[in-house]
């Protein structure tokens, strides 16, 4: 086995093009829900009472930022511009979807299961840490070549968002249970 083996370059940048552009286009699709009810989306008074119901007040400013926050971080990923940034922006988004909508759900998304937020979180930092290849506008820049401690403290960041959000949300009081004499 020849443990040498490096894949072709270009080969290597088109992969990556492609898969930014369909998974950062289909993550910008899922801000678009959120604020626009696009592709049968909820739109932005909907998701808001949604993200009111999970303690996030106001519910409609939570919601226009989360779906902003996906729809900035797709569109930096399709294109494959500012380095960590998008991925840091869509990790942060995860981070607070994974916490407060499907802990405890399982695993699978079949039944409302972390899987899918982990997906997205993973690609992203791999995206982040790997960079996004010849054929993005960071390369066409001469802004590719990020430090490896800058694309760690930029996802710290945007995990560390995330973990802030989850904080800031009020939920409410229980309910006392009846007094039994």
């Amino acid at each position: 086995m020849d443990a040498s083996y490096q894949p072709n370059a270009d080969v290597l940048a088109g992969v990556l093009l492609a898969e930014r552009l369909v998974f950062g286009f289909l993550f910008a699709a899922h801000g678009t829900q959120k604020l626009l009810g696009w592709f049968r989306g909820a739109g932005l008074d909907n998701a808001g009472g949604f993200f009111e119901q999970l303690g996030f007040r106001p519910g409609r400013a939570f919601a226009a930022a989360a779906g902003l926050a996906e729809l900035t971080a797709g569109i930096l990923i399709a294109l494959g511009f500012l380095g960590p940034v998008g991925p840091a922006l869509l990790l942060s988004v995860m981070v607070v979807a994974v916490i407060t909508v499907h802990r405890g759900n399982g695993l699978l998304a079949t039944s409302n299961g972390s899987e899918l937020p982990l997906l997205y979180a993973v690609v992203s930092v791999g995206f982040a840490l790997a960079g996004f290849g010849h054929y993005s506008l960071d390369a066409a820049l001469g802004i590719a070549d990020w430090s490896s401690w800058l694309r760690w403290t930029v996802l710290g960041g945007g995990a560390l968002a995330g973990f802030t959000n989850v904080l800031a949300r009020r939920l409410p009081a229980p309910t006392p249970a009846p007094i039994r004499r």
